[in-house]
C-alpha cells in the first residue's frame, strides 16, 4: 500500500523501528467529533499498516447497528507521525506514534458515515470543478486551574486580555510548550497569543489542504489537553465556559486554488474579489443557518453566539468589521481568503469543513451573489436597518439549528443519509436532555417569586 504522498508500508515500518516506537495508535473520529483510537503493540504493526485491524462499529456513536458491527481501519500512511515525549514516565515506557485511519466495511468499501469520507466527497467534488480547497484554522481554548480533588474549575491563573504580554504564569508557559510540541510534530504554526478573556489562548495553523487541516485539529486538541494535564491544568474547548466574557471560536480561513493560483483574487473585481469568491461567499451566507448545527454543535455553542463578544449573531459579511459572520481580510493575491467566524472548537472538523465547502460550491454552481458588504457594527443596527441590508438571524439555539439543518437540502445531502440520520438523532436527544434539567438560573430567578 502506498499513501497519497508516496509513503509505503515498508517506509513507515522502517520509521517505527528506527524511532524505537513501542505503540501505534490507529486514530479515527465518530460522527460527533470525538477522537477514538485502537492502540497496537509492536508485534501488530505490520497487520495494522495493512488495514487488518477490525473493531466493533456498533459501539461507536453514529456508526452501525449491532447486527452489522464489524468495521476495518484503513491507515492513511501520509498522516503517520511520532508523538513527542509528554512526560518522563512516558519516555520510560517507549515512544508512541499515531496514524489516522479511514473507516471501511469488511468488503473494503468506504463507510459512508465516516466523517473523513464525508469531507473527502466534497473535496473530490471541488476537484471535479477544478478547485483545491484550503483552510487555515484559529482554534481558541481556555486553561483553567484544577481543584484540590483534581477536577476542573473555571478559575484562571491570569487577568490578561487580547494580545497582552502578561507576567509569566502557568498558562503562558504552557502555551509556549504546546506550540513547541506541535512544531516537533511538523505542524506549521503561524502564531500563538493570549485571547480576549482571562485564561483564554489561541494557536493559529498555517493554511493547508482541507483534509490535512481537519487531521491537524483532531490531533491538536489531544496535544493541548495532554500538555495541560501534565501541568496540573484543564484545557477546555467549551465554546462559552464563563458568562460575561468572550467565548472560544474556531475562525476558519477558506480559499480555493485553481492551477496553483488563488481563485478568489481578481484585481479588477469589487474589493479585488473574483466572481468565484463572491459566489462562494454567497453560498456560505445562504447556508449558514443550515450548517450551524454542525459548526456549532452543542447546547453551549449558542451561549457564545450573542451580541457584544465578537461572535457572529447575524448572517452578513464585511471586508473590515469583526461583527460579521464572514470577513475578507485585507491581504490580496494568493492570500485572498474568506474568514468564516461561525464555527467553534467543539465541532467535528471533518463535518464542519465538508459543509463549508459544500455551501461554497453550491454558491458557485448557483451563481449566488451575497448581499452588499456591511462595514459598520452590525450589533448596533436596528431591526429595520438589518432588514434593509438583508441581514438574517442565525439560529438562537441547538433546537432551531437542527430544524434548519433538516430543511437545508444542500447541507443534508453533503452529510449523506447515514451521517445525517445519526447526527440528528444524537443531537435531538442532547437537546431533550438539556430541556428537562432545572438549571441554577431558573432557581435564582423564580424560586422565591413564584
Amino acid at each position: 500500500m502506498t499513501s497519497a504522498t508516496g509513503r509505503t508500508q515498508a517506509e513507515v515500518l522502517t520509521r517505527l523501528q528506527e524511532d524505537r516506537v513501542n505503540f501505534l495508535r490507529l486514530q479515527f473520529t465518530d460522527v460527533l467529533g470525538t477522537v477514538k483510537n485502537i492502540e497496537v503493540p509492536r508485534s501488530q504493526f505490520g497487520k495494522a499498516l495493512a488495514g487488518g485491524i477490525m473493531f466493533d462499529g456498533s459501539s461507536v456513536q453514529g456508526f452501525t447497528r449491532i447486527e452489522e458491527s464489524d468495521m476495518l481501519l484503513r491507515p492513511d500512511l501520509s498522516t503517520f507521525l511520532v508523538y513527542p515525549q509528554f512526560s518522563k514516565e512516558e519516555g520510560e515506557r517507549g515512544k508512541v506514534a499515531r496514524i489516522i485511519c479511514d473507516v471501511t466495511l469488511p468488503s473494503g468499501e468506504a463507510f459512508t458515515g465516516d466523517p473523513r469520507h464525508v469531507l473527502r466527497r466534497q473535496i473530490e467534488r471541488a476537484a471535479q470543478m477544478g478547485f483545491t480547497f484550503y483552510a487555515g484554522t484559529e482554534p481558541e481554548f481556555f486553561l483553567f486551574e484544577r481543584g484540590a480533588d483534581g477536577r476542573g474549575t473555571t478559575r484562571t491563573g491570569d487577568l490578561a486580555g487580547y494580545f497582552d504580554l502578561a507576567p509569566i504564569d502557568k498558562g503562558e508557559r504552557l502555551r509556549r510548550e504546546i506550540t513547541n510540541k506541535l512544531l516537533e510534530m511538523n505542524f506549521e504554526i503561524e502564531g500563538a497569543h493570549h485571547e480576549a478573556a482571562p485564561g483564554q489562548h489561541e494557536i493559529d495553523f498555517r493554511y493547508q489542504e482541507a483534509m490535512d487541516s481537519a487531521d491537524a485539529l483532531s490531533t491538536f486538541k489531544f496535544v493541548v489537553k495532554r500538555m495541560a494535564l501534565e501541568h496540573g491544568l484543564l484545557a477546555s474547548f467549551l465554546p462559552k465556559p464563563v458568562a460575561g466574557v468572550n467565548g472560544s471560536g474556531l475562525h476558519t480561513h477558506l480559499s480555493l486554488f485553481r492551477d496553483g493560483r488563488n481563485a478568489f483574487y481578481d484585481p479588477a473585481g469589487e474589493f479585488e474579489l473574483s466572481e468565484t469568491a463572491l459566489h462562494f461567499i454567497g453560498g456560505l451566507l445562504e447556508h449558514a443557518p443550515g450548517m450551524c448545527a454542525v459548526t456549532n454543535p452543542i447546547v453551549n455553542s449558542f451561549k457564545r453566539l450573542v451580541p457584544g463578544f465578537e461572535a457572529p449573531v447575524n448572517v452578513a459579511w464585511s471586508t473590515s468589521n469583526r461583527s460579521a459572520l464572514l470577513r475578507v481580510p485585507a491581504k490580496r493575491g494568493n492570500s485572498t481568503r474568506a474568514e468564516f467566524r461561525l464555527p467553534d472548537p467543539s465541532c467535528n472538523p471533518y463535518l464542519a469543513l465538508a459543509l463549508m465547502l459544500a455551501a461554497g460550491l453550491d454558491g458557485i454552481a448557483q451563481k449566488t451573489l451575497p448581499p452588499p458588504a456591511i462595514q459598520r457594527n452590525i450589533y448596533q443596527m436596528t431591526v429595520r436597518e438589518k432588514r434593509h441590508h438583508r441581514v438574517r438571524d442565525l439560529p438562537r439555539d441547538l433546537h432551531e439549528a437542527l430544524d434548519d439543518l433538516e430543511r437545508d437540502e444542500v447541507m443534508s445531502a453533503a452529510l449523506g443519509e447515514h451521517a445525517l440520520e445519526h447526527y440528528l438523532r444524537a443531537k435531538r436527544a442532547e437537546w431533550r436532555s438539556y430541556s428537562a434539567v432545572v438549571h441554577a438560573w431558573e432557581l435564582e430567578q423564580y424560586l422565591d417569586l413564584v
